[in-house]
């Protein structure tokens, strides 16, 4: 007989309203029993016999006994029907005992048993529902009895009467089904009713069949033992394989509801944040509720570390856990003996028989028995499950609790430890790994969220400078453990609460959220102040230079955006994202760093100068292929003889909408962008070019030209200088490559194979703005080059400074001292060039000779201020006219 059951109404939490419904409906119920029982007694009075009392107690032993035996069915729509034998005594009553006797027995059986079992808040429904299934049960004995009479056997009233209690059990269930709000199709509805139906006919059958061989047959109890030991041995096997399918449908539901909270928690990762505010209780409750109804027990505990740092998360479902008890590690209850077991298996334990530490640790819970298993991964203590209790059988926890238990915490222990897995490795996709500082896409993710629900906020873009010579004379080494001190001065300054990520290097970004550019000058002060105090590194002091640029959200500007590509979109005035932000403070920091400040805020020219920049370079290859992009040439002559040696190619833009650019302005961009590649390729095939056709005309004239620093970091870029030189068919000595001292050091280990290779090809390599690096005399004997050029800054304060003029006279000394040809840019005067003409200076270039020409304004310079000495060609000399 399908007793029915609110048994996993509790699994999950339920709405009060739900609750009132089925509190009302069990009173209801109880009360159409009442009245049912009254109205059958009324009909079927009671006749007293001395015999009632004894068939009373026994029928109550045979409740007692099925009851004990019963198995659950549990229903997708919240509510689970336990199935017994109650029908086989039931069957027995109709044919010994009356109305009332069979009513009370099965009420003491069935209600006590739910009291033993500590389910209270079923008691009501349960009651009315069982005594309407004995109303109903001996209203159907009776009118088929009736009917039967004298005309079918007796049995068939019995075996119809016992049929009907299930059936009418059954209806009632599915009304309080709809009562408590869940979902069940017909189809299912249809299929339980059946199942219950076929149940309860093989249970009448047996009670009938049992009676009718007892009392008709000799000896006939025996055969009835032996029918009732198949049946039960029958019913023990289907209940086994019951029992295996439940566990792997709870062990599925439980790995479901795992992975459903993973992949909520993956969606949203907490960045920033401690991994267990991540975590949906509800879910692991759901779990602690699956498992509770499992095992049949009292309360269920899962006590789960998701962090090693981390305190336990206790979860508790069922009977409530004393205060206590919920936060073991908060109370100073760490030492508990349940949370201490060695090992992974399960543990069952008993107050009676339990050691005195685990006896005190049943106490402190209020349980009896527990079945305790740690959860754990290979070096880890991931948790603990707890079951208190068992509720549905008298012996308590078996080994099917045990293994089921087990199978699951292992679930669980795999679950935990991947999830613990995938924390890190979202933690590690969003944090800078030296610094544990949120990266580029954790800072975007944070600050995004940020300023969706704060726009009025100040980007941040701070730069550590520490100088290459101490990061190549300490190591890389010391240079992280600089940036990693910076990065937690950054920290101490802003704040926790701050979003702080090193996007790369020694640059980092900032978040201020409710905040303008007051206070943004305010941090940015801090910031360098504290960053800018030495850093001790070892017995050495070593200070970094500090730049901060900021930007404003609420600034609207009527310029293009770009997106991340770079592209520009549309969007002026609108609220920027975070990496227009960036790209502002980025701005701005450029700006400070230029204009020699320390800290500048972003303005929408600087946005205008970066969309001029953006647009240089991306028509930069369309201005060489259209010929906006030309070559002019400053003459250089001998000193003293005024002979005219060769002309340094110098690149000029006219860009149609910006006009005449200077150098300064497009070529770092070109380099920054990577195109300083074809530029120099581009004016090399110039030179050579003009180089040709003076050799055509007669003129040995030689063209020098600059070289940027990713043309000494390619390996190539020899070979390439001489497949041109072959192409064009020029000397090598009629071209000379002009480098910065900082390009060479930049990374001497790559430039000075290069060099060497111009060297071996017979090319003039000269160091340009000699004087101004800041190793010249440590490398330049290193070097293998043929010219120094002094800077034009020192050759214009000769006349006014003489600590200029003994700079120039000691680079003159040191470059002949060295075999090396000297020659002095910037020569405006008179006076500057008989000067460096007195000192022994080689070569003079400057505005006093000519300022940079044109092609055809040279070649009409060459023919207005020189004469040709005439004789053979390889003798043909150009000679500066007074």
């Amino acid at each position: 007989m399908p007793d029915t059951a609110h048994e996993r109404a509790t699994e999950f939490p339920t709405d009060p309203t739900t609750d009132r419904r089925f509190g009302v409906f069990s009173v209801l119920v109880l009360i159409a029993g009442v009245i049912a029982a009254a109205l059958v007694s009324w009909w079927l009075p009671l006749e007293p016999s001395a015999d009632l009392i004894g068939i009373g107690l026994l029928l109550v032993l045979a409740f007692l006994v099925v009851e004990q035996v019963s198995v659950n069915i549990d229903v997708r729509g919240g509510v689970s029907w336990t199935i017994s034998f109650t029908e086989i005594p039931l069957a027995i009553g109709l044919f010994v005992a009356p109305f009332q006797v069979v009513l009370a027995a099965h009420l003491i059986a069935g209600v006590g048993t739910l009291l033993a079992r500590r389910v209270q808040d079923r008691v009501l429904y349960n009651t009315g529902a069982e005594i309407l299934e004995i109303t109903t049960a001996f209203t159907v004995f009776t009118v088929v009895g009736d009917l039967l009479r004298g005309a079918g056997p007796e049995w068939l009233a019995a075996l119809t009467g016992a049929v009907s209690a299930p059936i009418s059990s059954t209806l009632l269930a599915l009304v309080a089904v709809h009562i408590l709000g869940r979902r069940m199709r017909v189809a299912a509805a249809t299929k339980l009713v059946s199942r219950t139906l076929v149940l309860g006919l093989v249970n009448a059958s047996v009670g009938v069949v049992g009676y009718e061989v007892a009392t008709n047959a000799h000896d006939g109890w025996l055969l009835v033992a032996a029918m009732l030991v198949g049946v039960w041995a029958l019913y023990f096997a289907y209940a086994g394989l019951l029992r295996e399918q439940r566990d792997l449908e709870a062990l599925s539901e439980v790995s479901l509801i795992v992975a459903r909270s993973g992949r909520r928690a993956a969606a949203r990762p907490a960045l920033g944040q401690d991994t267990a505010a991540a975590v949906r209780s509800d879910d692991w409750l759901g779990v602690a509720h699956r498992i509770k109804d499992q095992l049949g027990a009292a309360r269920v505990v899962l006590r789960l570390r998701f962090d090693p740092q981390s305190p336990m998360h206790t979860v508790v479902a069922g009977d409530a856990l004393p205060d206590d008890m919920v936060d073991l590690e908060a109370t100073g209850s760490r030492s508990d003996g349940l949370l201490r077991l060695p090992g992974s298996h399960v543990r069952h334990f008993r107050r009676p028989d339990a050691l005195p530490e685990i006896r005190e640790s049943l106490v402190r819970r209020g349980a009896q028995e527990a079945l305790v298993v740690p959860l754990r991964s290979a070096s880890h203590l991931l948790g603990v499950v707890e079951a208190h209790d068992k509720l549905s059988r008298w012996r308590g926890f078996g080994q099917a609790d045990l293994r089921m238990i087990g199978t699951t915490a292992s679930h669980l222990a795999t679950a935990l430890d991947n999830r613990r897995l995938l924390a890190t490795l979202r933690h590690d996709a969003y944090h800078d790994p030296l610094t544990g500082l949120h990266n580029r896409p954790g800072f975007r993710q944070v600050a995004s969220e940020l300023l969706g629900s704060s726009p009025d906020s100040v980007m941040l873009r701070v730069d550590l400078e520490v100088q290459p010579a101490i990061s190549d004379a300490l190591g890389y080494a010391w240079s992280d453990r600089i940036t990693i001190a910076a990065g937690r001065r950054l920290r101490d300054v802003l704040g926790p609460d701050v979003p702080l990520a090193r996007l790369e290097g020694g640059a980092f970004a900032a978040l201020l959220v409710d905040a303008d550019f007051d206070l943004a000058r305010e941090v940015a002060e801090k910031l360098l102040a504290s960053l800018a105090a030495p850093y001790p590194v070892d017995r050495l002091t070593v200070e970094a230079g500090v730049v901060v640029g900021f930007s404003s959200s609420t600034m609207s500007e009527g310029v293009l955006f770009t997106d991340a590509a770079g592209v520009p979109r549309e969007g002026g005035g609108s609220v920027p994202d975070v990496d227009e932000l960036l790209k502002r403070a980025d701005v701005a920091l450029r700006a400070a760093r230029s204009s020699g400040e320390k800290y500048k805020a972003y303005v929408p020219s600087m946005g205008q100068m970066f969309l001029r920049r953006f647009q240089l370079v991306t028509q930069f290859r369309q201005a060489l292929e259209s010929d906006q992009v030309s070559v002019h040439y400053q003459p250089k002559v001998a000193l003293p003889s005024r002979a005219v040696l060769g002309v340094e190619a110098l690149v000029r833009w006219v860009h149609p909408e910006f006009g005449r650019l200077d150098p300064d302005e497009f070529v770092p961009a070109v380099e920054a962008a990577g195109l300083v590649d074809a530029l120099t390729d581009f004016v090399l095939d110039k030179a050579l070019v003009k180089i040709r056709a003076w050799l055509d005309r007669g003129l040995r004239i030689g063209v020098a030209v600059n070289l940027s620093v990713r043309s000494l970091a390619n390996q190539d870029f020899p070979d390439q200088v001489a497949a041109a030189l072959e192409r064009h068919g020029v000397p090598p000595e009629l071209l000379t490559l002009e480098l910065t001292e900082s390009g060479v050091m930049a990374d001497p280990a790559r430039a000075l194979p290069v060099l060497r290779g111009l060297h071996t090809l017979g090319v003039v390599l000269a160091v340009d703005d000699f004087g101004t690096g800041y190793s010249s005399l440590a490398y330049l004997r290193q070097l293998p080059v043929d010219e120094v050029k002094i800077d034009k800054s020192f050759v214009f304060g000769m006349g006014s400074d003489l600590g200029d003029l003994a700079v120039v006279r000691s680079i003159v000394e040191l470059g002949h001292s060295l075999g090396l040809v000297v020659v002095a840019e910037g020569v405006e005067e008179d006076a500057a060039r008989d000067q460096l003409a007195a000192m022994g200076c080689d070569v003079a270039q400057g505005y006093l000779i000519s300022r940079p020409l044109s092609e055809e304004r040279l070649e009409a310079w060459l023919q207005a201020r020189t004469t040709k000495v005439r004789g053979l060609r390889d003798e043909t000399v150009l000679t500066l006219l007074s």
